[in-house]
Formats: structure tokens, C-alpha cells, sequence
């Protein structure tokens, strides 16, 4: 293929604004010619899905330069350039869209063409407490156990209850393949309460409880009843204390809603009989029975994946919207007016999108600095569930996602299945998509309850580990430890993955790490709310970055992450920057002896799998 222009949308000399637009705001795109080729005209050619909506001719001076007014509408838009260009005597079209790899321009036959995105949406804002914060993932069951006995509060019947908090975990299932005992370790929101020190001491600001409304489930996301809350893990009161005592060291507590579907275990559904309500399994008369699907009542009804026991719920159903959002005691007005700061959704996907407009407005009429997040797994700018290109972030929906795409990429680089500039034009791909706001504010998870622990991801690995903690902590977004990571937990996925906190077995070398980069991280505001340059270490095992506050660049961070056990030194091209002795910090309890400056390279030893924080100077 031939390359007759140049450009890339992630320079802001080819693109500019950088990323998603807000609506109406401009845009200017320039096209550099590469070579002696005659090119008579370039022309920008603009989409909504595969719908062409507009083309805009680019001006020939010195570049072929086009001034955009802006678009109207929100909406995830794409383009692709159309070069008319004389060759041997004979004008030709070329097709010219990014390359897959980055964001350079190449060519491309017409049915082929990947074509860049824009991401329009109308300006929002996410409250400060959140996006400047680091969120801490409490699975409540395997936690901690606050009871002064130590017992199992309010066990349920036909129940397994571990005979020690160090066993690990496993399922009890019938022939089916159905789970025929839940098994429960006993931790409760007491165990929570008791433990604030320590998460405090963490560096922790907000803490995301899973589902703690009752349901027959550890996991509780077969929800029973959304008023209540479940009998072993405390009550209303105990909640109360929970988010006030948090509050008080400066600690804000987040909800797991889970709207798609209920348990067929409940007080709307009541398949088994143990509510004393009319459920929609029991009467096609019940006051539940809009609520659900049923192809032939009672026995053939929609679910989750398929799954008996999660009856899927119509969203959108009058009842079901005022149950959940609108009534004055609604389950959102209910548990944010006592306190509660934000709401995580979970398969956001499986949401219709007025049920997620109609939440964020009412939660915002509640708390105007409530936060809701969405459990996406993918590019939550561009994702299409059900044939439906979903609008999350188009700023009436969702502040901000579960960040797998972060996860997904730094492990791939840490087991080296890609380079450090594949890694850089992963990160690059999400900040160009995402808008601004919703950037900042992604959830930059390593570990959940639904993936292999870390640790059991990268092998073992202590010191990758570190770099993965170091990445997630030193990045631009919400830091998000999966309780027991950062004790040296391992465990395959559910229900491995969900073991019980090893109170005095924890691996305090771990514990240290994560405090030590908290501090660093909590006390340096390029780090807490900055922007984020990503920069070409020239070598497949050093990624790299430079953190800078906006509002004041003379303080940058540079982050570099060697995956190598055999890189001796590294030498950095970066402009800008002076001083031949510069102030560093190493998180890996070991020393760097001499960082000097030569011109504008940098001359770093890095010893092997390690990470550098350096405080950079600019001139």
C-alpha cells in the first residue's frame, strides 16, 4: 500500500481538540502530503454507525487544512479521508483510515476501511471525591466477622458454614450442577466497621460494598428484597454506623445495584414460597407479575444466561421504575438519603438506557455529588449490546466503567504477549475515546471478584505484581484494590477467587507497597488529577509516562515500568525537562545510583522488574 498522506489523530498538530468533542465544539483536522504525489483534492467523510452523514472538502495552502463547527447531537461519530490523487496520468481514490496498531493514517480498500472515532457528548462533571479517590472492593461475606463471639450471625437454613476462616472456598452442588448449599464464612458490615483503621491506613477513600440487600446467596446478586438488608451481614443500623463511622475518617461508601434481574428467591418472584407476598411465580395476579417474562407461566420465564434462579426484570416496567427510582422511598432514595455516595451497576449492558438516564437524574435530585458506575467489560465508548450502540458516556448516563480494558492490557504486557508501545497505543485508543471526565474517572481495577486474582494471573510473580499495583496506582483514573490483594490473596476464578482476608497471615512486604504508593500517590497532584503524556522508551520492556497538573507543569511524575530481568540501563529523549541530578523516589526498596541529563537524554539504571517514580523539573 502506498502512503501519499500523513496523519494521526492522537498529535494534536493533525487533530485538535485531542479525543471526544463536547457538542458544538470545534474541531480542526490537518493532512500533511508524504512524497511528490499530485493530490487534487482529500476529503473528510463523516458517520453515524454506517450511515454517511457529512463530507468536508479540506483546503489546500500549505496543508490541507479543514475547520469543523462542531456536532449538534451527541453520539459516537467516525470518519475515514478520501484522497483523489493523479497517478501515471490517471486520478485514482484512495481510502485512507487508522491503522489498526495506532493511530496513524494508511490506506485501505473501501470495504475495509477502520475508521476513526469521535466521541460527542454533552460537558459533565464527576465529583472530586470520587475521581481523585482510591476505591476499596469489599466482598462482605470474606471479609471480616466483627461478632465478639465470632459467630455466624443469623445463619440460614440448609446452609455450610466453613469450620475456619483460613478454608478455601468451594461449591455444593446437586446432580444438576445447581447449588444446593450456599456456603458462608460469616463476615459481616461489623467486620467492616472494626476494620476502618486499617483500610484508612490503606490510603483508601471509598469503599464498594458487593450486595448486601437479603437474598439465599453469599454473593447476594440474587437479590430477595432491595429494602433490606441481609440479616448476616447487620441491619439498617449497623449500615447507618458503617457509612458515618467512614465518613469520619474521610471515607465514602459505594452500593452494588443489580436491577437486571432479581432471585427467583424472593419477595417479587417467590418461586419457593418463603416471602409471605404474592410473588409473580406464585400469581399471574401478583403485583410483581409485570416485572418479569414469562413464555408460559409459571415454569418458562426469561433469565439471567439462562439461569433459573435470576428471573430477568422488564427495566422499564411503570412499577418496577418507581419501585427502584421514582418513589419517594424508592430503593435509591432510600439507601443514598441515608448516606450512601454512589451506586455500581452491575451488567450495565443488560440495562435499557432511559433505565440508566432515569437513575442518574434521580440520584442526582438525592446527592448532586452521588456517583454511578456501570460494570462494562469492553471500550464503554463504543460498545453495541443487543444491536444497541449503548450511550454511556454521553453525559446523561454513567460516570465512569469498570476498567477491564486497563487490566486486560497491562497483564498482556507483563507476561510479555505485547510490547510497551503496544501497551502505550492500548492506553491511548481508551483516552482518545473515552470524554475527559470519564477518563479520569475510570475505575483502574487489577483484580475483581469475577477474574483470576493478580497474583494467580501473573504466576506467582511478587515483582510483577508490584508493577501491575504500581501501574494501576501512578495512572491516570480510580485506583481499585480488590480486598485481600493487596494481603498476597491468589485464587482462580469464582469461586477461588472470593477466599476469606488472611487476618495475620497477610503478606505485610505487599501490605507496605501498597501504602508506600498511596502516599506517593495521595500527596502529588499530577498523580491524584493530572493529565498523562505517554512517552516511546525506544525499548519493548520500559513503559512509560509522565503525569503533570495542568494548572502547574513546573512539578511532573515520570513512571517507568521494566518488565525485563536483563535491561542494564535505559536512555530517555524527553524534552523540556533540566537539572543533572533529579529527584527520584524507587518503590522497589532498592537504589538507583546516578540519574544525569545529557541534552535532553536521560540516562536511567533500572534494575530488573522494577518500577521508577521520578519528580521531574521543567525548565
Amino acid at each position: 500500500m502506498r502512503s501519499v498522506i500523513n496523519y494521526n489523530s492522537w498529535n494534536k498538530d493533525f487533530k485538535a481538540p485531542f479525543g471526544a468533542l463536547k457538542i458544538n465544539e470545534k474541531m480542526k483536522i490537518v493532512v500533511k502530503e508524504n512524497g511528490n504525489y499530485q493530490i487534487n483534492n482529500i476529503t473528510l467523510v463523516i458517520f453515524r454507525e454506517d450511515i454517511e452523514i457529512q463530507r468536508l472538502n479540506l483546503k489546500k495552502e500549505d496543508l490541507f487544512t479543514v475547520e469543523f463547527d462542531g456536532f449538534e447531537e451527541v453520539g459516537v461519530y467516525f470518519y475515514h479521508f478520501e484522497v483523489d490523487i493523479v497517478i501515471d496520468g490517471y486520478e485514482q481514490r484512495l481510502f485512507y483510515g487508522k491503522n489498526n496498531n495506532n493511530a496513524e493514517a494508511v490506506e485501505y480498500s473501501y470495504d475495509w476501511i477502520n475508521k476513526y472515532q469521535i466521541t460527542v457528548y454533552e460537558d459533565f462533571k464527576t465529583p472530586s471525591w470520587y475521581k481523585e479517590g482510591i476505591l476499596y472492593h469489599i466482598f462482605v461475606d470474606r471479609f471480616n466477622n466483627g461478632n465478639r463471639t465470632g459467630r455466624v450471625s443469623n445463619p440460614k437454613s440448609n446452609s455450610f458454614i466453613y469450620a475456619n476462616w483460613k478454608d478455601e472456598p468451594m461449591y455444593i452442588k446437586d446432580q444438576d450442577g445447581s447449588i444446593s448449599r450456599w456456603d458462608f464464612y460469616g463476615g459481616n458490615l461489623k467486620g467492616i466497621i472494626h476494620k476502618l483503621p486499617y483500610i484508612k491506613k490503606l490510603g483508601v477513600s471509598i469503599i464498594y460494598l458487593s450486595p448486601i440487600f437479603e437474598s439465599s446467596s453469599n454473593h447476594k446478586y440474587d437479590t430477595g428484597d432491595y429494602k433490606t438488608i441481609d440479616p448476616m451481614f447487620g441491619d439498617e443500623e449497623i449500615l447507618k454506623e458503617l457509612i458515618d463511622k467512614a465518613a469520619q475518617k474521610g471515607i465514602s461508601i459505594m452500593l452494588d445495584g443489580v436491577f437486571s434481574h432479581t432471585g427467583a428467591d424472593s419477595k417479587y418472584f417467590n418461586k419457593y414460597g418463603r416471602y409471605d407476598t404474592v410473588g409473580a411465580y406464585q400469581s399471574q395476579e401478583s403485583k410483581y407479575s409485570n416485572w418479569y417474562t414469562f413464555k408460559n407461566h409459571p415454569e418458562n420465564y426469561k433469565c439471567w444466561w439462562d439461569i433459573k434462579a435470576l428471573p430477568n426484570t422488564n427495566e422499564l416496567e411503570p412499577s418496577f421504575m418507581d419501585y427502584i427510582i421514582y418513589d419517594e422511598d424508592s430503593v435509591i432514595k432510600k439507601w443514598t438519603g441515608m448516606g450512601v455516595k454512589g451506586w455500581r451497576l452491575d451488567v450495565a449492558d443488560e440495562l435499557p438506557s432511559k433505565f440508566i438516564k432515569e437513575m442518574k437524574k434521580e440520584l442526582r435530585e438525592v446527592d448532586e455529588d452521588a456517583i454511578l458506575v456501570g460494570e462494562v467489560w469492553e471500550d464503554a465508548s463504543n460498545k453495541v449490546s443487543y444491536g444497541e450502540r449503548r450511550s454511556y458516556f454521553l453525559g446523561k448516563e454513567l460516570d465512569a466503567a469498570m476498567g477491564y480494558p486497563f487490566r486486560d492490557n497491562i497483564v498482556r504486557f507483563l507476561k510479555g504477549e505485547i510490547s510497551s508501545n503496544d501497551l502505550n497505543n492500548a492506553y491511548m485508543v481508551i483516552k482518545e475515546n473515552y470524554p475527559k471526565e470519564s477518563f479520569k474517572s475510570n475505575l483502574n481495577l487489577i483484580g475483581t471478584h469475577d477474574v483470576n486474582r493478580i497474583k494467580t494471573e501473573l504466576n506467582k510473580d511478587k515483582s510483577l505484581v508490584k508493577l501491575a499495583v504500581a501501574t494501576q496506582m501512578t495512572f491516570e483514573g480510580v485506583p481499585y484494590v480488590y480486598y485481600g490483594d493487596e494481603a498476597g490473596l491468589e485464587g482462580k476464578t469464582d469461586p477461588d477467587n472470593r477466599r476469606a482476608y488472611p487476618w495475620k497471615n497477610e503478606d505485610e512486604d505487599m501490605i507496605d507497597f501498597y501504602r508506600n504508593l498511596t502516599t506517593i500517590r495521595n500527596k502529588n497532584k499530577s498523580l491524584v488529577s493530572g493529565d498523562t503524556i505517554f512517552i516511546d522508551t525506544n525499548n519493548n520492556d520500559v513503559f512509560g509516562y509522565i503525569r503533570f497538573d495542568e494548572e502547574n507543569r513546573s512539578e511532573s511524575i515520570l513512571v517507568l515500568l521494566n518488565r525485563s530481568e536483563n535491561l542494564e540501563s535505559l536512555s530517555l529523549n524527553i524534552e523540556g525537562y533540566s537539572l543533572e541530578e533529579i529527584e527520584y523516589k524507587t518503590i522497589t526498596k532498592k537504589y538507583v545510583e546516578r540519574i544525569f541529563k545529557e541534552s535532553n537524554v536521560f540516562n536511567v539504571d533500572i534494575e530488573d522488574k522494577s518500577c521508577l517514580i521520578f519528580t521531574l523539573l521543567k525548565n
